[in-house]
């Protein structure tokens, strides 16, 4: 039986216990390569000034405060460290949607001694909530939004440290992820669930799903319940999300190689498994009791997950589409948009230390109300590679450049882009495309390994310009403009947005950029959305404990930032233990629809009550748009 701590463990950490890297022998160079860019934060470097690096339009908060530049609506909050939400002052919140909430008047309430049986798993709101987009469909309200992953001593709670014992255990745990689609309306208490909505719907690791692209009918993506490699069951750790020009969502496959194991304990891993992190004993025990789940008995199932998923949030009837040629890696987000000549590019990042960026460029054009059916389907992959000038290239993954046909780049991208020597990367997360200007921004939430050890593939992953910092704990925000304004180019220019760190502690690269002080302070960057007035909104993923490196960041937030003055404030604290993820707005922009994942706390029921992760609606009260 597995240790039941790993059940505590963030998938992070699991997957270094999985598959640790060779130490380097070199970091103490690294780190005092790293230490000399103190001028990073002004003055001339081996990357150009910290003007340049930081953008030539970068000021400190206080300097854009000075000069009446805000564009904030909002006073920004303090720091907290309780078990609640906090808004600022003229704002409220209320929960919306709750881990076991029914969307089915057939589905039982959540118990709080027995959480969830399995009949009603896939009848209830999910666990976990992540990425998210909302959509209007014949004038109401649908919300999809991802459910991650789950907590087995919460929904588990009758067994001992949530231990999984049974099939129906197993199932249970399927159930409860995935993705909901579900209508919502506004009434006099605020935003709620419309249950036996027409629309609801439970999309789980078991519901049926067609795979389309290069790599569909693969020998590797066949199996014996699938000999054509054609169709497949369900989609799972759904991270970040997306939403296409026309109407449809996003949802991407993430952590996908925690969920199998080998019931055959001398089971020999091919190669790619130890690539993609794919180990003999799978976090939730599903190979024990569920043999799709067991790579000694079925080893292509894996190479069946790790691809983008669209859904039509529009008929509930519709059979969701796995599209590789997106590509198969840890999938955060993807942010689509459409390059001057109608094109559609997807921004996507690969959320493993020392892994890519990547974009698809569609081979036809999207034209409002055309056939939309073959734009994921039928386009070119590329992978980053960041120059410390301060200019890029999007290479081109082909047979040419890889030795690899297009499936094979389809189903092992990660290997396509170290044999084009892409840019490795500080766990590139979410991208978010600005709606007001041709620019993209990245999240490079984080990464330890930054200079100390390889990625996955052997590949080095030395201090660079868009990762300036060995050993990195605090995360950056990478920006590029595409050439000619167009994100359909091959070449782009960068710089970083910001650089978090704590300048309370640190006085040099560590401290941050010179848009970070004492009243901003943050660590780790992980979801990120525009809205419709250009203001980019940043959420965290980070240590949360208040001390030491990360003494004054209180809880895990969400800010605001001013892309052209560079000021960042707090706009919103969650529950200690929880990760803030997932951010949406209703049609008439008067809510703020944000994802509390995994809070620690008893939130939002208070004291006694299991903690639920949960979605918050947030608005003005004076009800006018704050996004």
């Amino acid at each position: 039986m597995k240790d039941n701590d790993t059940y505590d463990l963030s998938w992070d950490e699991w997957d270094e216990l999985q598959r640790p890297a060779p130490d380097k022998s070199d970091f103490d160079d690294v780190v005092e390569a790293a230490i000399s860019r103190r001028g990073f934060l002004g003055g001339v470097l081996a990357y150009g000034s910290g003007a340049a690096v930081m953008g030539t339009g970068l000021l400190s908060s206080t300097a854009a405060e000075a000069m009446g530049a805000s564009r904030f609506g909002f006073t920004p909050i303090p720091i907290q460290t309780d078990g609640t939400v906090h808004v600022p002052e003229g704002y409220s919140w209320h929960p919306v949607a709750r881990w076991g909430e029914p969307l089915f008047s057939d589905a039982e309430e959540l118990s709080q001694q027995t959480a969830i049986g399995v009949a009603s798993s896939d009848r209830v709101f999910g666990e976990n909530t992540d990425g998210m987009e909302a959509f209007v469909v014949d004038g109401r309200q649908v919300i999809a939004v991802n459910h991650e992953y789950v907590n087995t001593k919460v929904n588990l709670p009758m067994n001992e440290d949530g231990a999984v014992t049974s099939a129906d255990d197993v199932l249970t745990l399927q159930n409860m992820q995935g993705v909901t689609v579900m209508e919502v309306a506004e009434g006099a208490d605020g935003w709620t669930i419309v249950v036996d909505s027409d629309l609801n719907r439970r999309i789980t690791q078991n519901t049926p799903m067609v795979i389309k692209g290069p790599a569909a009918g693969h020998p590797l993506l066949r199996t014996a319940a699938d000999p054509f490699g054609t169709t497949v069951l369900g989609t799972m750790n759904n991270c970040g999300a997306g939403k296409t020009p026309w109407g449809t969502y996003l949802t991407c496959e993430e952590n996908f190689n925690g969920y199998f194991g080998s019931t055959d304990p001398e089971f020999e891993r091919p190669a790619d498994y130890v690539r993609y992190g794919i180990g003999l004993e799978g976090r939730y025990a599903y190979e024990k009791f569920d043999a799709r789940f067991d790579v000694s008995q079925n080893p292509n199932e894996p190479h069946r997950f790790g691809y983008i998923v669209e859904i039509d949030p529009t008929d509930p009837t519709s059979t969701p589409i796995k599209h590789t040629a997106l590509g198969r890696f840890k999938h955060e987000n993807a942010a689509a948009t459409i390059a001057p000549d109608g094109r559609v590019v997807v921004y996507m990042g690969d959320d493993e230390r020392g892994e890519f960026l990547y974009k698809y460029v569609s081979n036809g054009v999207y034209t409002p109300g055309g056939p939309t059916s073959a734009l994921l389907d039928d386009g070119q992959l590329y992978v980053a590679k960041f120059n410390n000038d301060l200019t890029g290239q999007w290479v081109a993954l082909t047979s040419e450049t890889t030795g690899m046909d297009e499936a094979e780049i389809a189903i092992f991208t990660r290997m396509a882009a170290s044999k084009v020597g892409a840019t490795t990367m500080d766990r590139p997360e979410w991208v978010a495309v600005n709606t007001v200007a041709a620019e993209a921004y990245c999240c490079l939430t984080n990464n330890r390994n930054r200079g100390v050890k390889p990625n996955a593939g052997g590949d080095d992953t030395p201090v660079n310009g868009p990762n300036p910092r060995a050993e990195n704990h605090y995360g950056q925000i990478v920006r590029w403009y595409p050439s000619n304004d167009d994100h359909g180019a091959d070449t782009f220019t960068w710089d970083l947005y910001v650089m978090a760190g704590n300048p309370t502690v640190h006085d040099d690269v560590y401290g941050g950029s010179s848009n970070i002080n004492a009243g901003n302070l943050f660590n780790s960057p992980d979801g990120m959305m525009f809205d419709s007035t250009g203001l980019l909104w940043i959420q965290t993923d980070g240590d949360d404990d208040n001390a030491g490196d990360f003494a004054g960041m209180g809880n895990n937030q969400m800010l605001a930032g001013d892309p052209a003055t560079g000021q960042i404030e707090r706009f919103l604290t969650g529950p200690n233990g929880s990760e803030v993820t997932g951010l949406t707005w209703s049609a008439d922009k008067r809510t703020m629809f944000v994802g509390i994942q995994h809070p620690a706390a008893p939130f939002p029921d208070g004291e006694g009550k299991l903690p639920r992760s949960s979605i918050v609606a947030v608005k003005r009260d004076d009800n006018l748009p704050v996004g």
